[in-house]
Parts: structure tokens; C-alpha cells; sequence
């Protein structure tokens, strides 16, 4: 019985050990179903697209994406992957909003340059220099022969 009870103490007593040691950072980097970066819930299958974290609406079971300790600096106190910073040093944007077409940073440095490091415009985009501030170096096909210029040289409407 003694016996008994020095294992008992002793399981106990690991056990205690081993909840007060730190736990090692969850890694929540995941790759959201628009093939962008993405956040990992505490489930470890929900990948909620880095833009819906800290949007005031809970996209995981358990409310992780919208936590204080993850939305309470922002941006400094989301993890690096779900960031993307402008060259403007005070702007920033989500790491899914990068390379999407869209100019997000209001600069284009989200789009164009060695900072964003996007591939050339995609079957669904058209290569051009846009008139209008919202895109960067391509526009949407489906503005394309629309009767509306949207690119500098009218390629928009005439080649595209």
C-alpha cells in the first residue's frame, strides 16, 4: 500500500510538472481555401483566410481568430504570416490581400515590386496600366470590352 502510494505521489507530482512547464507556440499557419495564407483554429482543420482574423466575426468553433491577445495591437500583435507591411512604414494589410489584384496598400506595393513578389497577371486578369486607382498592373478580364476605358491605351477594350 505504501508502495501504492509513492507511485500515486509520484504520477501526481509529474503530472504537475509537466502543466507548469511552457507550452511551445501553436503554429497556425495554414493555407485558406483561396489557396492564401491562412489562420489555424484550435480545431488544427479550420484555415479561416488571414483577412477574417480580428474582423469582429468569429470564424472558428471557439473564437480564437478574434482573441484580444491576437487582435488587441494590431498589427503587432498578429503572427508575421498573416501580415503583409506596404512600403509606406506605417501601412499594412493581410497577408491574403497580397498579390489578389487589388491595390490595397494604396501605393500598388502590395501588387508590383520586389516587396510583393506576385507572379504576372493570371488567365482571369489583363495586363495593362490601369486608369483607375483600385488595380495596379492588370485589371479583370471581365472588364474587358465593357465600353468603359479601364487601362492608359484602351487594350482594354480594343486587344484584350
Amino acid at each position: 500500500s505504501a508502495v501504492a502510494l509513492l507511485v500515486l505521489v509520484a504520477a501526481l507530482a509529474s503530472g504537475l510538472a509537466l502543466a507548469l512547464l511552457p507550452r511551445a507556440p501553436v503554429n497556425r499557419l495554414c493555407t485558406a481555401p483561396n489557396n492564401k495564407t491562412g489562420f489555424l483554429c484550435d480545431d488544427r482543420v479550420t484555415c479561416v483566410p488571414a483577412s477574417w482574423v480580428c474582423d469582429r466575426v468569429s470564424n472558428c468553433r471557439n473564437g480564437e481568430d478574434e482573441q484580444e491577445q491576437l487582435c488587441g495591437d494590431l498589427p503587432h500583435s498578429l503572427p508575421g504570416h498573416l501580415i503583409f507591411y506596404c512600403s509606406s512604414p506605417r501601412s499594412w494589410v493581410y497577408a491574403d490581400q497580397r498579390c489578389n489584384g487589388m491595390n490595397d496598400c494604396g501605393d500598388c506595393s502590395d501588387e508590383t515590386g520586389s516587396l510583393a513578389a506576385c507572379p504576372p497577371c493570371g488567365q482571369e486578369w489583363w495586363s495593362c496600366s490601369p486608369v483607375h486607382y483600385e488595380f495596379c498592373s492588370c485589371i479583370p478580364r471581365r472588364l474587358c470590352r465593357d465600353g468603359i476605358q479601364h487601362c492608359l491605351g484602351w487594350s482594354d477594350e480594343f486587344l484584350c
